[in-house]
């Protein structure tokens, strides 16, 4: 029997990033609330008037950018907003994923459903039943600078009014937007005055792609908490950094969180038994966890407030104002909000990485660990997991330069007259591949963490929690006992940590 799709109930106010992660990789059943729908046409009746009565208003009833100043005539109003989209189509390079483009379009649905664009219910219905049916535009990775996202909005807009192209099913390849409509069932959207602007200038491919970024720095630092445990125990640490009075005497936001968290996997430990840490002082990769994984904790609340006001909010210009029968020029296209927020929690994950690499070389170490040489099974000749260390510190490298904020300086567009730019699908894009790589870091230290927990303590650790994650553990990755390449082991826990077998 085959499953339900999942629901998505959209309403322009309460979407999630998680919510959005969601059904951005799947093909959800998405109900429009009516009050949302009833808001566009309200705003909607506005355009219409102005439109009658001839009012010069941006992008409406005059050109784009430099050319404002142009006034169209009531005949050319329709097909401009063709002209629009056509004319702004230009995303280039290699294709977004699939579920980068969806989750921008899903958000592009919800905003839409606050009324401001001033555009049809109709565009609304039209962009549900094709994400309801799988279809996915082909869009570059190359087009934003973070003043609004026109030009992969554009390129989007040209599949759905059956021009461009959509994804062919491996998502490597494209195929011709009216044949995969045709296939569909579907009709392309068409498109009245102020449609084609509603689908091209909206920041949801920034705003989209941040919340991807963001779902997937959870989990990773949900994987490097058991991780970070697991390599505890192994240890041997201290446990004393993690007292809740040693937390409260600074209280700096997150580390009481982070604390809790570790104290958590670690409950039932014999580490929790007075006089059994074996140092008196254990290195800080160890020691400062909490404040290290605090910073993260405290960031990503931070990014999350940030992302989901996006999510929930309008990026048009202009904005429709049906309670006050207005239509006002905005700056709520541009978004260094989010560039902040992406680079912010991109930096705490270069912490938390950086802690990561120093724990692995702590625990290969024979001096700190009393434990054999990287981890070796005793009595072999194996190099143990001195090798890896190479991949680990490969992985923080990369890390590290995609974490770094991207360069901004004064835009040069529309003759001058659209002249900042915040950089910010570049920083969500970055986001997201520093949360992958931090998660491929985190599946490095519980393969390491599982064997000095498992040379230590042959029995198995105490803490269920961790007998748990050393059995996940186990099911991708055999314990190291001779030389053997380890590269799909590593793969396969990086798979496990995104689909949140680590929570």
């Amino acid at each position: 029997m085959t499953a339900a799709p999942p629901l998505l109930a959209l309403d322009g106010r309460n979407l999630t990033c998680e919510s959005l992660d969601a059904a951005s990789r799947g093909r959800p059943q998405i109900t429009l609330a009516p009050e949302g729908l009833a808001r566009m046409a309200r705003s909607r009746a506005i355009i219409d008037d102005r439109i009658a009565r001839k009012v010069p208003v941006y992008g409406i009833t005059t050109g784009l950018g430099a050319l404002a100043g142009t006034a169209l005539g009531a005949e050319e109003l329709e097909a401009y907003s063709y002209q629009t989209v056509r004319g702004r189509a230009h995303a280039a390079g290699d294709l977004l994923p699939r579920e980068q483009v969806r989750a921008a379009l899903l958000t592009r649905l919800n905003t839409l459903l606050l009324g401001a664009a001033g555009a049809r219910p109709q565009l609304a219905e039209g962009l549900k039943a094709a994400l309801e049916t799988g279809l996915t535009p082909a869009v570059g990775t190359l087009g934003s600078i973070g003043a609004g996202d026109l030009i992969m909005g554009a390129t989007s807009g040209l599949a759905l009014v059956g021009e461009g192209a959509f994804l062919s099913g491996d998502g490597n390849t494209t195929r011709a937007a009216a044949e995969a409509l045709a296939e569909a069932g579907l009709q392309p959207l068409t498109l009245g005055p102020r449609d084609g602007l509603a689908l091209a200038n909206h920041a949801g491919f920034s705003a989209g792609v941040s919340a991807l970024g963001l779902t997937a720095a959870v989990r990773a630092l949900a994987a490097a908490d058991t991780a970070a445990a697991l390599s505890m125990e192994g240890f041997g640490a201290n446990l004393s950094p993690f007292d809740t009075r040693v937390i409260a005497l600074r209280g700096q936001p997150g580390e009481a969180e982070a604390a809790r968290r570790l104290c958590a996997k670690l409950e039932g430990s014999t580490l929790l038994q007075p006089g059994t840490a074996r140092r008196l002082q254990d290195p800080l990769s160890l020691r400062n966890i909490p404040q290290i994984h605090g910073l993260a904790i405290w960031a990503i609340g931070q990014a999350r407030s940030v992302i989901e006001t996006e999510l929930n909010g309008s990026s048009d210009n202009p904005a429709a104002l049906p309670g006050d029968d207005e239509i006002l020029s905005t700056g709520n296209y541009l978004t260094p909000h989010l560039t902040s927020a992406a680079e912010g929690l991109m930096r705490a994950l270069v912490h938390v990485a950086t802690a990561q690499v120093a724990r692995l070389s702590v625990l290969f170490s024979t001096r700190f660990t009393d434990l054999p040489l990287f981890l070796a099974t005793p009595g072999s000749t194996s190099s143990g997991f001195a090798p890896v260390m190479k991949v680990a510190e490969a992985i923080l490298t990369e890390l590290i330069k995609t974490a770094t904020p991207a360069p901004l300086w004064s835009s040069l567009c529309a003759d001058g007259v659209e002249d900042v730019m915040t950089s910010s699908f570049s920083a969500a894009s970055a986001l997201v591949h520093t949360a992958q790589l931090a998660s491929r870091l985190s599946a490095i230290e519980l393969m390491v963490g599982a064997q000095a927990v498992e040379l230590r303590m042959p029995g198995g650790p105490s803490a269920p929690a961790l007998k748990t994650a050393l059995a996940q553990v186990r099911r991708h990755s055999p314990a190291l006992e001779d030389d053997r390449p380890l590269s799909e082991d590593i793969n396969r826990l990086t798979a496990a940590i995104t689909q949140e077998e680590f929570p």
